[in-house]
């Protein structure tokens, strides 16, 4: 295979400071050595990576999956984002080991080349939690599916890429075509994914401190990141404008008012049902809302392999659930499946190797938690919007 041509880094004038850009593709050989030899060509008071703590700690150690409480998750209501991460870190793991290299393996490889020459480091990148939750406000109902549709067929693909295609990421005129097609596709969630993210490593790394700066970032972000310094030569950014996009807007009073919405539907239906059609079919329609609501959960749970009490909880659950606010079919569901098959030791070892494909998500005690909250939440919400159609022939008397 002939050599692709290297990145070529960009260098930064920040009046008596500078900044080198080096820009990477995250699963590449290449840019795992170009990132070593800058650091020890350069030796500069700083060296910025794009990472987060949290992605950081993940990285450079397995403790901290060993800590994670997937009970907790799920009563937090995370289970979403988790899910979210784990289907992002299994598409970008899974090519990563085509080319036998770990995601990331850049960012590591700069840090360890930091702390083996005594050079500060800096992690520059925004949470991702944050990033994701930012991502999803800001993201309509459409929008919202057209991005679980995206993530999920890419997590689940069986697409390859050679290293010569990898290199070829961060040649500007690939790697632009593929952001003009994501902005064409979700352009909320590539303003956060990118833009947003532009700004923020831009604002980090010039806060970062040092006469000489080597950054390590994305190929994407570059001539953002390049832009964003270039204007904070001449204006300093000020510490409010990171905050605010470290913020995470609340949801919008239909958002709020929308969990609200189905058990208000569910009992003006039942009351209206009893006063207009009577006792006896208003129970007769409950008893189809009940069938019809959990079944669908419960089939939901089973098509992810749960355990026979997991998936019976569901059909018991999904009604009631179905109705309160407060709680989901999917966090009762994930925390019976917790319970009657406990994450082990091994399942944390495990954890990124088996996200790499559908037989280790299921195989992998904690992951499969986060497959039975998915799928009988789904089930769920089916069985809930079919259910009402039962109900609401009570407006003609149960006809």
């Amino acid at each position: 295979m002939p050599d692709s041509p290297d990145s070529v880094p960009v260098t930064v004038n920040l009046g008596e400071r500078s900044v080198l850009l080096i820009g990477t593709a995250h699963i590449s050989k290449r840019s795992v050595a170009e990132v070593r030899e800058a650091v020890a060509r350069e030796q500069p008071d700083c060296v910025c990576v794009e990472l987060d703590a949290s992605r950081y700690a993940t990285m450079s150690s397995k403790q901290h999956w060993m800590e994670l409480d997937i009970r907790r998750v799920l009563k937090q209501r995370k289970g979403f984002l988790m899910l979210t991460n784990i289907v992002l870190h299994s598409f970008q793991r899974r090519l990563g080991m085509d080319l036998g290299v770990q995601p990331g393996a850049e960012m590591a490889a700069a840090v360890a080349a930091a702390e083996a020459d005594g050079i500060r480091f800096a992690l520059c990148d925004r949470e991702i939690q944050v990033t994701l939750r930012r991502a999803w406000r800001n993201t309509g109902w459409w929008g919202r599916l057209k991005l679980l549709a995206a993530l999920l067929a890419a997590g689940f693909s069986n697409e390859q890429l050679d290293g010569e295609q990898v290199e070829a990421l961060k040649e500007r005129g690939a790697l632009q075509s593929m952001l003009d097609e994501l902005a064409d596709y979700l352009p909320q969630v590539k303003e956060v994914l990118i833009d947003e993210r532009d700004r923020y490593l831009a604002q980090r790394i010039f806060e970062a401190g040092g006469s000489r700066v080597v950054a390590v970032v994305g190929a994407g972000h570059v001539p953002g990141i390049q832009r964003w310094l270039s204007a904070f030569a001449h204006r300093a950014p000020r510490a409010e404008e990171l905050e605010e996009l470290d913020h995470v807007p609340p949801p919008g009073r239909l958002v709020r008012l929308l969990p609200w919405t189905i058990p208000a539907l569910f009992a003006a239906l039942v009351g209206y049902g009893f006063l207009r059609a009577g006792a006896e079919v208003t129970f007769e329609k409950l008893a189809q809302w009940v069938l019809v609501n959990g079944t669908l959960a419960a089939l939901g749970a089973l098509a992810a392999l749960a355990h026979p009490v997991t998936i019976i909880s569901s059909f018991a659950a999904a009604p009631i659930t179905s109705v309160n606010p407060t709680i989901g079919v999917g966090i009762v569901a994930g925390l019976i499946q917790a319970m009657v098959r406990k994450p082990r030791v091994v399942d944390f070892e495990n954890l990124s190797q088996d996200v790499t494909s559908v037989r280790g998500i299921l195989r992998n005690r904690v992951t499969h938690i986060l497959a039975v909250f998915f799928m009988s939440s789904v089930g769920s919400a089916i069985g809930t919007f079919v259910g009402l159609s039962f109900l609401t022939s009570l407006l003609r008397g149960g006809a």
